[in-house]
């Protein structure tokens, strides 16, 4: 029987999205803004948890309707069948979210789902759930628009971006599930050669090794469908053991990592190693400035300081011409791709984007900048703005 599923993902990657999940069995895919809303069975649902690159959530649709004031949404909340899903030991926690709802208090909105839920429990089990902010077993989802309420459980727990490998992690870190769909936009194939010359923790470099030896990137970690009632033990556990067996052995792959910060190589290493990935990219201290090229050709895929990670503005209005030079001198025949929220960045580098890709990261809109680097040509740079 299907199931009506929603997968938010970071804004810009929906069309991407939308394709991973038909890969995954998904079907009636339909990318909106924020995310994917589709249908299958459980065993879709599973599958989307475990092996989904660029999904934030899987949420599992479990009620709808009209609302035009409180009283209706807790109406909607109580209707649920929440007793067949789960019990009274378990913890719960609700969040709302709402776009152009009349409604004044979405904190007030919150206590009377968590009402409804808890009064529907002292109807059928005579008691009701406890109420857990930090671990719940069961996170409720309710997200409003102007006139429609619409109830979800999710069936994930923390966000698939958490892989369950990262100790080690950086000022303003990439979220993973981003950082994957920035790999799948510059096209690279595992048989190519990556770098990242400004790796921080190391995000691109393993998602990148995790593609290229189909490792679903949920296999060390657990799920909140894992709590529900109705879950299909058996089912699960041929679901990771096909995954397990699909995994390549580990081996040196063609992806190189470096940085300017020691203690982020460092950290790098750290996160290379806790994900089982240590001996199969190859990691160095070196200056994107004065890095050479690890083949003749390839993809080299950067998210680079934009006054909000380090640096001050100076220091970057300088740094991005001679980036710009950098590229142009040693990376010929490479595409080479820059992950920004800084709009001064096309400006100074002194090179002709071929493609601007507007993604966000959270709430801050950026762009991914392509720029084709011509084998064996010193052209001109473009001029650069005026200091």
């Amino acid at each position: 029987m299907a199931e009506p599923f929603f997968s938010p993902c970071p804004r810009g990657l929906e069309a991407l999205l939308a394709d991973e999940l038909v890969a995954l069995g998904a079907r009636a895919v339909r990318a909106v803004h924020g995310g994917v809303s589709w249908e299958g069975d459980w065993d879709a649902c599973r599958r989307a948890n475990l092996e989904s690159r660029l999904a934030t959530r899987v949420l599992w649709r479990v009620g709808q309707g009209r609302y035009r004031a409180e009283v209706d949404i807790y109406k909607l909340a109580y209707s649920v069948t929440w007793a067949k899903w789960f019990t009274a030991d378990d913890t719960i926690r609700i969040y709302v979210t709402a776009q152009k709802s009349p409604l004044k208090s979405l904190e007030f909105i919150t206590l009377r789902v968590k009402d409804a839920v808890c009064d529907h429990f002292r109807t059928v089990a005579g008691r009701r759930p406890s109420v857990d902010t930090v671990s719940p077993t069961v996170r409720i989802h309710l997200f409003l628009t102007a006139d429609t309420a619409t109830l979800y459980v999710d069936t994930t727990g923390e966000a698939l971006y958490k892989r369950g490998y990262k100790p080690a992690a950086v000022e303003a870190p990439l979220k993973e599930n981003l950082a994957a769909g920035i790999l799948r936009l510059t096209g690279w194939q595992p048989d190519e050669a990556l770098v990242d010359p400004m790796c921080g923790s190391g995000t691109f470099l393993i998602e990148a090794a995790q593609m290229a030896l189909d490792i679903a990137p949920g296999l060390g970690r657990g799920f909140a469908f894992e709590r529900l009632r109705n879950h299909d033990r058996g089912a699960w556990a041929a679901l990771r053991r096909a995954a397990e067996q699909r995994r390549k052995p580990a081996r040196v792959l063609p992806i190189f990592g470096s940085d300017l910060v020691g203690e982020w190589v460092r950290r790098s290493r750290m996160n290379l190693d806790a994900a089982g990935l240590a001996d199969c990219v190859r990691l160095d201290r070196a200056d994107v400035l004065d890095r050479t090229p690890p083949a003749d050709a390839g993809v080299m895929v950067a998210n680079p300081p934009y006054g909000v990670r380090i640096g001050e503005a100076e220091e970057l209005l300088a740094f991005y011409p001679r980036l710009g030079d950098a590229l142009k001198q040693r990376w010929g025949g490479w595409r080479c791709y820059l992950f920004s929220a800084d709009p001064e960045l096309p400006k100074r580098i002194g090179l002709k984007a071929t493609r601007r890709t507007p993604l966000f990261n959270g709430a801050l809109e950026c762009r991914l900048f392509e720029y084709r680097m011509v084998a064996g040509s010193n052209r001109e740079r473009a001029p650069r703005a005026p200091e």
